[in-house]
């Protein structure tokens, strides 16, 4: 019994354009293939069969893929997508006739097969029932950084390829917190690409390649394009950063950011995008240390205790044109340096001097999310330390929330230096809240030695508090529940029962 052979199925990358560009094996393929297809717009000019042209032979079966729509609008039921999906069913059928007949295919792509490319389509579909080899190509991102004659990403650079079809303020999120990055696919996209490079703070770096290696070519400033002449073979480039010309700045700024309460899953992308684009990082070493070293970047780390210095220093540097991020953990403006860095900037010395803070994750909401929803409903937000106010404010103050009946989220609760608040707070505390209220206990939430704990509060030991835990107080409302996996839950309602009720 005989098995049937078919034919094989290749995508052949012809590289960005150039036809010298091509790669040895495709021109190989190329010629081993009985049938070559290209895909076209129904104008009927086939760029992948142009970059091919003289590897084309006479005795070729050629099968061009026309598309039924590109930009344009269609009546199809299922709209554009519907249309392009029967598009490809169909010319998946017509390539595996040829391959039933043992005929060998070669789909030709511009750049790379399976980079943004058309014969991606065909080769979900017949890949699983044909052998397939596909021939990688040069990108045209590669082409375009090549052109430009700038490296794209170096050392421990992130490169993002991101499509110009992406939403606007997407674009502008990654493009915020990316090292370097190509946009493709401008053409009718590039005005909203360049509003998100612009609103990304980087349209100064951004640089432009129109039609890599081909007829046309263009390069240049991306801020200097005209919308109007944009094609869609085009893309957007922001290379390397390092060793990237020096600015001269007469003024710089500075950004005080947030890290989060641990490491760079808990980053923004504004805060991010900020920490890459600074010249210089000032802060308490332990969270400067959370921040990836980057050449050419200077990082001036400090103690814990000297806020008012380290804001002043940042301000200096900035007054010179350096771009400076202070870091701060957690929100920057929550028991953090945007305010000392804010009370320095109100001198006269640094009116002038740009300031801008960045939001950031607090540790109260990192571990209300670890614990629950403890924070539902409302709350208010209460430093244990009595360093930089009197204990009696703290106590004070600790009374009227608690009699207020609002959930307490309490920062610095311990140190080496100070043991004691946290059993005053607990005992004051229950003057007002039932002994079996929730309390969550979050120390090093994000980092390597978290540790969530819920407690009743006549059960909180101060002895298990330290200066890296945040404790969050339930309200009279606030529940707690064993789940099924033996998870124990905590959560505030949104609805507050009416008095009397």
């Amino acid at each position: 019994m005989s098995t049937k052979q078919t034919g094989r199925l290749y995508g052949v990358g012809l590289g960005p354009g150039d036809p010298s560009l091509m790669t040895l094996r495709a021109v190989e393929v190329i010629a081993e293939a009985d049938v070559v297809a290209y895909h076209s717009a129904r104008h009927g000019r086939s760029i992948a069969r142009s970059i091919a042209a003289k590897h084309l032979r006479a005795d070729h079966v050629e099968e061009p893929l026309v598309y039924p729509v590109t930009t344009e609008t269609t009546d199809h039921p299922g709209g554009y997508r519907g249309a392009m999906e029967e598009f490809y069913t169909e010319a998946a059928a017509r390539l595996a006739v040829h391959l039933d007949a043992g005929r060998t295919v070669a789909v030709l792509a511009e750049g790379d097969p399976l980079f943004y490319g058309s014969y991606m389509h065909m080769h979900k579909r017949l890949a699983d029932r044909y052998p397939t080899e596909v021939i990688p190509g040069v990108t045209s991102v590669s082409a375009a950084a090549a052109r430009l004659g700038t490296p794209l990403a170096e050392g421990e650079e992130v490169l993002t390829i991101l499509p110009g079809t992406l939403p606007e303020e997407e674009l502008t999120a990654r493009l915020a917190s990316t090292d370097s990055a190509v946009v493709m696919k401008l053409g009718r996209t590039f005005t909203k690409v360049r509003r998100a490079i612009e609103g990304s703070g980087r349209l100064d770096e951004a640089r432009y390649v129109e039609r890599a290696t081909m007829a046309g070519e263009r390069t240049g400033e991306l801020a200097d394009v005209d919308p109007e002449s944009v094609p869609y073979f085009s893309v957007a480039v922001l290379p390397s950063r390092i060793d990237a010309p020096t600015e001269v700045r007469e003024r710089g700024e500075v950004v005080v950011v947030g890290t989060g309460p641990a490491g760079p899953l808990w980053l923004t992308p504004e805060t991010r995008g900020a920490l890459a684009a600074a010249d210089d990082l000032v802060g308490y070493t332990t969270y400067l240390d959370r921040v990836p070293v980057r050449p050419g970047q200077l990082r001036h780390g400090s103690d814990n205790r000297v806020e008012s210095e380290r804001a002043e220093f940042a301000l200096d540097l900035a007054r010179r044109g350096q771009r400076v991020a202070v870091v701060s953990g957690g929100d920057p403006g929550v028991f953090a340096m945007a305010t000392a860095v804010l009370e320095a900037a109100g001198q006269d010395a640094y009116k002038d001097v740009p300031v801008r803070v960045l939001p950031g994750v607090t540790a109260a909401n990192a571990a209300a999310a670890r614990a629950g929803a403890p924070l539902g409903h409302d709350y208010a937000t209460i430093s244990l330390s009595d360093r930089l106010k009197p204990w009696e404010v703290i106590a004070e103050r600790l009374r009227a929330a608690a009699a207020a009946d609002l959930v307490l989220a309490l920062y610095n609760p311990g140190s080496r230096s100070r043991t004691w608040q946290v059993g005053k707070a607990r005992d004051l505390l229950l003057e007002h809240r039932a002994a079996d209220t929730p309390v969550v206990l979050g120390r090093d939430v994000g980092g390597a030695q978290e540790s969530v704990r819920i407690v009743r509060l006549a059960e909180l030991d101060p002895a298990e508090v330290d200066m890296r835990t945040i404790l969050i107080v339930g309200s009279s409302q606030t529940q707690t529940v064993r789940r099924g996996d033996g998870e124990q839950i905590v959560w505030t309602p949104r609805r507050y029962p009416e008095s009397g009720s």
